[in-house]
């Protein structure tokens, strides 16, 4: 997530009254644990209703195979190469296709003159504009620069095998969205503390929770930098690394990376891996309860299967 200030005209525009007051947190506060609550909820939700489906989804697989078997092969047929790359992806590649390519829409929409305004006011997220909260999660998929979004689509979509392979897609997408917003408002304390006020946007946060869970959940994992492939790391020290360096910056100053926000989707994605799914995810069970009684109430079809944990889930 990089502080920028696109348009500083226009954002001062957008700047709210006594942006110290720390009173303006607690709004913030209370949407980051609604929507962390929301995620989570939604997700496992998601899951049983997956798990109700699969033996339809089995038997529909079936019938299209043997349809592709007798129906005539067409040359070039976009689709079914569309297919072929797609089910050649891992389930972690395809659940996050979707985020890049909203982070590439949002991106294209910086490029409309007409659009500035608007963007800067819902797609940047800065405790002391007049806009506080939508801001939280839609800055996480906003990228002014494309190198920016280009390095940290890489960065997701190199950790998104490792990453849905250990949660399971469902609990995936619950902690990519949670860490966006909680990220933020780690943020949003840090520079209401400091007074260092400034716009922020991009998906840094939310991804470092990702790198953070995966090296910690496989610390002795050989990573290596894409331009410098001969030198190798484990992950446990790539993310000590990456600590430090966020630390020393968030302590020093520097402007270029909005290091509360890194340090804080890092901290989140450690908490997670070590208790988080202990406390959350494995407590679901009676939620998931309450939502298969309303889908039985609710006439034939409604009931199904509970909300037991995915293969390769943690």
């Amino acid at each position: 997530k990089a502080a920028r200030k696109p348009e500083s005209k226009k954002v001062e525009e957008e700047l709210g009254p006594s942006p110290r007051a720390f009173g303006r947190l607690v709004r913030p506060l209370v949407f980051t644990i609604g929507f962390t609550g929301c995620s989570f909820g939604s997700a496992a939700i998601w899951q049983y209703e997956s798990l109700k489906s699969r033996v339809q989804s089995y038997f529909d697989e079936l019938r299209a195979d043997w349809l592709e078997k007798v129906r005539p092969q067409k040359r070039g047929d976009i689709r079914k190469e569309i297919n072929q790359w797609w089910n050649s992806l891992s389930e972690g590649q395809r659940t996050v296709t979707g985020i890049i390519a909203a982070n590439a829409i949002v991106f294209c929409c910086w490029r409309v003159p007409s659009l500035q305004r608007f963007m800067i006011r819902y797609f940047t997220a800065n405790p002391a504009s007049r806009t506080l909260c939508s801001p939280m999660i839609l800055s996480t998929f906003s990228h002014f620069s494309f190198f920016h979004m280009a390095a940290n689509m890489y960065v997701l979509w190199s950790f998104s095998t490792s990453a849905v392979s250990m949660l399971g897609r469902e609990q995936f997408m619950a902690v990519y969205l949670s860490a966006g917003v909680i990220s933020t408002f780690v943020s949003y304390v840090c520079k209401m503390a400091t007074g260092r006020f400034g716009p922020s946007l991009g998906a840094s946060g939310a991804i470092m929770t990702v790198l953070a869970a995966v090296c910690t959940k496989m610390p002795e994992a050989k990573l290596a930098i894409i331009f410098l492939p001969m030198f190798t790391f484990t992950a446990g020290n790539a993310l000590k690394a990456i600590v430090a360096m966020d630390t020393a910056g968030l302590v020093l100053g520097w402007r270029f990376f909005d290091h509360a926000a890194h340090l804080g989707g890092a901290m989140f994605g450690i908490w997670y891996v070590l208790f988080g799914h202990e406390l959350i995810w494995k407590n679901r069970e009676p939620f998931v309860k309450l939502w298969h009684d309303f889908r039985t109430r609710r006439g034939p079809g409604g009931g199904g299967g509970g909300g037991g944990d995915r293969g390769g889930a943690i």
